[in-house]
């Protein structure tokens, strides 16, 4: 009776980790779905926030290969976001409105990364240095492109 209760338990908690790790991938699949253009990058960076507190959860846990997953989210989320924005044609400096938005919380982001990476094994700090670099790199050209505007062609 208890081995087929513990059975019943441990099917329920695989259940819920399985249906958590594909909401994740839910939420970046909804972002890729929104035909707005500037709500797609809101979508799609509040879906790396989202990637980065399970990465930080499955770190904690031990899983390595969840963690390494998470942060491969990050880096796509963040990828979606300023794609989204840069195909929408606009000159940030003329309508700031997503732009700005996405530049603060990449500034976030990159912050809680850092505070992330510092808590890692010495060790580990190596695998989030790809997510930190990219965030980095997006949230310099947003910022760029709000101080000098779209460049004429």
């Amino acid at each position: 009776m208890r081995s087929m209760r513990r059975a019943r338990v441990c099917g329920t908690v695989a259940g819920l980790v399985l249906a958590a790790a594909t909401t994740a991938r839910a939420d970046l699949a909804l972002a890729h779905a929104e035909p707005n253009l500037e709500k797609r990058s809101k979508l799609a960076l509040a879906n790396a926030e989202s990637a980065l507190k399970a990465a930080r959860e499955e770190y904690r846990s031990g899983d390595a290969m969840d963690t390494a997953t998470k942060i491969n989210e990050i880096i796509e989320s963040v990828d979606l976001a300023f794609n989204s924005l840069t195909e929408t044609g606009k000159n940030p400096r003329k309508s700031p409105k997503y732009f700005k938005q996405a530049e603060m919380e990449t500034r976030e982001l990159s912050r809680k990364l850092d505070d992330f990476q510092r808590e890692m094994s010495y060790n580990d700090r190596a695998s989030l240095d790809k997510a930190r670099l990219r965030v980095q790199e997006v949230h310099d050209e947003l910022l760029t492109g709000l101080m000098e505007g779209k460049k004429k062609k």
